[in-house]
């Protein structure tokens, strides 16, 4: 067994473990109504703002207290697991990347639905660009990353990877079964496992260029680790949508609208502020269109969806 398929076993695992104590949150209750006695719900870790995950019990009262049933968020480690406990009914609400929705869509055979995104009364457009340092006049361009030094996030990141690689692909026209190998387009690939770590790599010259999330750079501009003039963007990909809650599409309706209605309603300024790092964030509806693309993208960039 390889160590990707060792580590995604051992994940899976501890998920499973994880929610056995849940078990039994697919037995009726005692109304007759078929609810679940408890919903379960995993979310990921957010790596620029990892103290939020343990910050969750008030949503889980608040939550609990509107559908009249116990409620349970916890923190899962990897999407693909999460989806797997989805198949298998261990969880009822999971939060998902444009990826992995499809990858959902495609896995639960019962069937999932959107429960509710986000959207923040100020934030920008969600989109990842392209940055060299601003003294660097050999990159203008995207076409200029020919031969130099590149840095991604990492290959299970919508924003650091996934996003970055089908926009130089469908601009560039290049094979994206090649990109990564030195000296076909990029002189070489880093993957920086963080997208400030990039940010950080093309300041101190260690990449010539890198992808990451447009967002990082105000964020570590205005904590004084990065100067925004060092900068400069040669290029951007398409709005990528945020991440999304999915349920169970064998949940009874009448809790399936519940949930829903839960989540559209929920003006708890504190939470937002707590999770998002913005107190204007809301739940917002889902429109599938806007994750059509990534179908597309899936499809030009051959990425397995097992």
């Amino acid at each position: 067994m390889g160590r990707m398929k060792i580590k995604w076993f051992l994940s899976l695992v501890s998920l499973v473990l994880l929610v056995s104590a849940c078990a039994d949150s697919n037995a009726t209750d005692d109304k007759g109504n078929g609810w679940p006695e408890k919903l379960v719900i995993v979310t990921m870790p957010d790596e620029n703002n990892p103290e939020a995950g343990g910050k969750n019990k008030k949503f889980e009262q608040d939550m609990s207290d509107y559908l009249g049933i116990e409620v349970e968020q916890m923190e899962g480690a990897d999407y693909a697991v999460g989806i797997e406990a989805m198949k298998s009914q261990q969880l009822d609400i999971l939060l998902v990347s444009p990826m992995s929705l499809h990858q959902a869509t495609k896995r639960v055979e019962k069937g999932v639905e959107p429960v509710a995104t986000t959207k923040s009364g100020d934030a920008e457009e969600y989109k990842t660009v392209f940055v060299a340092k601003s003294d660097n006049d050999e990159i203008n361009d995207l076409k200029d990353l020919e031969g130099k030094n590149f840095a991604f996030v990492d290959p299970a990141s919508s924003s650091g990877y996934l996003y970055p690689k089908y926009t130089l692909v469908k601009e560039l026209g290049l094979e994206p079964n090649q990109m990564e190998e030195s000296n076909y387009f990029f002189k070489t690939v880093a993957y920086s496992g963080k997208h400030d770590t990039s940010l950080m790599g093309v300041a101190k010259g260690d990449y010539d260029a890198a992808a990451v999330a447009k967002q990082i750079i105000s964020m570590m501009t205005d904590s004084g680790l990065v100067k925004e003039d060092d900068f400069k963007i040669i290029g951007e990909t398409s709005v990528i949508p945020n991440a999304l809650y999915i349920m169970r599409s064998d949940l009874p309706d009448d809790l399936k609208e519940k949930i829903k209605e839960f989540y559209l309603q929920y003006e708890d300024e504190e939470y937002f502020e707590t999770f998002y790092k913005d107190k204007t964030t809301r739940f917002t509806e889902v429109d599938l269109a806007d994750y059509s693309e990534t179908n597309d993208m899936l499809k030009t960039l051959n990425v397995e969806e097992d």
